[in-house]
């Protein structure tokens, strides 16, 4: 299992090496077992270390491209077992954090990597910046058995999920459950209860999950974010979120309720 802390002076161990959102999978492993961390027989000056996995130093590599075979994050997560998740999520968030700040975004003078910190220093004007982590919340509106799911454009087709988005600045997350699902479905709501959070690097965000009860049930959608929004029974459902999604957990935390 990981552990957060950054090995300081290992020079070896494990890598996981990453090209974008893409993440290279270990040498010589089959096209269905495969793994997104290889031994690695020494680490140089442009790797990051990141964490231990199983009391082994692990570290971030970087690749100019990624080669055939090599898959993004959602596809990884999809053929993982849960158990990689913390792994591969911190490897992505931090990849990303150091691929977009290389300079500084206060003066614009190239930054340095601290050894002992996720923390990129400028020398120019001091500033010092660390991976950014942006909260959401995402939150399964229910009424009785049913389910309010919405469907992005983006998602393939027939897939619904619960409803998200982010935290304004000055808003608090139960503010945000109230606000996001007021404007996605114009449906008012109460009984807000806390489920769990989830790091989800695409790119850096924290999902913070809830349930709530909703007091109406007409439906007024916000075409710029969502393009269709319906209520759903546990015994007529559409297309579903990916397992390994705190909003998969939501419904299916909500059915096996349903089955009691």
């Amino acid at each position: 299992m990981l552990r957060r802390e950054i090995p300081a002076d290992a020079g070896a161990g494990r890598v996981v090496v990453i090209a974008g959102n893409r993440v290279a999978p270990a040498p010589g492993s089959g096209h269905h077992g495969e793994v997104p961390l290889q031994p690695w027989q020494r680490w140089d000056e442009t790797m990051q270390p990141l964490c231990y996995w199983d009391d082994e130093p692990v570290a971030l590599a970087f690749a100019s491209e990624p080669k055939d075979g090599w898959l993004n994050g959602r596809e990884w997560l999809a053929v993982l077992s849960s158990r990689w998740f913390s792994l591969l999520s911190t490897a992505l968030q931090v990849g990303a954090w150091l691929q977009n700040h290389r300079f500084c975004g206060r003066c614009g003078a190239q930054t340095s990597r601290l050894s002992a910190e996720f923390a990129m220093h400028c020398d120019a004007c001091g500033h010092r910046n660390y991976p950014r982590i942006s909260p959401c919340i995402i939150t399964l509106v229910t009424s009785g058995e049913n389910m309010l799911l919405g469907r992005s454009p983006r998602f393939r087709p027939g897939q619904y999920s619960t409803l998200a988005g982010f935290i304004e600045p000055g808003e608090s997350a139960e503010e945000a459950v109230y606000r996001e699902v007021y404007e996605e479905v114009g449906v008012h709501i109460h009984r807000l209860r806390y489920y769990r959070s989830q790091a989800w690097p695409f790119p850096h965000s924290l999902m913070m999950g809830f349930f709530a009860e909703a007091t109406t049930r007409r439906i007024r959608i916000d075409e710029d974010e969502i393009s269709d929004a319906a209520w759903f029974s546990p015994r007529r459902l559409p297309g579903l979120p990916a397992p390994y999604s705190i909003a998969r957990e939501l419904i299916e935390a909500h059915l096996a309720q349903c089955r009691q």
